[in-house]
């Protein structure tokens, strides 16, 4: 694990395995540990760099918002500092809008895109209120808000068969300062809509999603990408595939980075 200073914050990032690079982005309220296992496998054949979003993880705040476009400023800075000019960038939810900011504003610079339960849709208005909701539940004992929020990402049925990964995630994220969580709900709830940004990329994307994902509208998030070549891979359960379905994960995510590179 390695530190670099970005104004006047530490960043947390892993740098493992050689050849081609792979950038990892995980979600709100998780960190660069979530990928422990997918890094295992991809890091064979390629190098895969995992970073903690700012207020995430061992990666400190810059700001009272940490907007989409500020975690991905602070993404290309590390990248720039890693000597890196093309990548394969795969964002878990949040680590998605990210993705999107990212390929927005370094278009050059990406080798592909993947949206793992993530949305290029901005927030609808009933959305924003309950963003608005959440902060205020976090100012209020942001403890209680951990444990409320991160169950709710697994499908319920999951939730007895994911019992111990749900703990960790939960105590990991309670490592959490409340500001960091403060700062991302703003930045989700302030985010533009990047479906045009989406569409107008020219090398591979992907849209990975679960069918009882209660995080993301998934019919508009279909409707809007319908007509693309962005290509879509559904999985049986929630908002948390890197858990509830690791190994089909791994499987897709190895053929969508062979495919960015052939």
């Amino acid at each position: 694990m390695e530190i670099l200073r970005y104004k006047n914050a530490n960043i947390h990032f892993s740098s493992q395995g050689k050849g081609r690079a792979i950038v990892l982005l995980h979600g709100f309220l998780e960190n660069i540990s979530m990928w422990d296992d997918i890094i295992l496998a991809l890091s064979k054949k390629y190098r895969v760099i995992s970073i903690d979003l700012l207020g995430h993880g061992k990666s400190e705040n810059i700001g009272y918002i940490h907007s989409m476009e500020d975690q991905a400023l602070m993404i290309k800075f590390v990248l720039d500092a890693l000597n890196l000019s093309r990548y394969v960038l795969i964002g878990h939810s949040m680590g998605g809008y990210v993705g999107l900011a990212f390929a927005e504003h370094f278009t050059d610079n990406i080798k592909g895109l993947c949206l793992m339960n993530s949305t290029p849709l901005a927030d609808s208005p009933e959305k924003k209120i309950n963003r608005e909701r959440a902060i205020e539940a976090v100012k209020i004992n942001y403890k209680t808000f951990i444990r409320m929020a991160v169950p709710n990402l697994f499908a319920p049925y999951n939730l007895l068969k994911f019992k111990d990964e749900v703990n960790i995630v939960v105590e990991q994220a309670l490592q959490m300062q409340p500001q960091g969580i403060i700062g991302s709900l703003e930045g989700m709830k302030l985010r533009k809509d990047r479906v045009n940004e989406l569409k107008k990329l020219k090398v591979p994307t992907q849209l990975i999603i679960g069918q009882n994902d209660g995080a993301i509208d998934i019919e508009l998030t279909l409707e809007s990408i319908e007509n693309t070549s962005t290509e879509i891979i559904i999985f049986p359960d929630g908002h948390m595939s890197p858990i509830e379905n690791k190994s089909e994960l791994i499987e897709t995510l190895e053929h969508f980075v062979k495919k960015c590179y052939s």
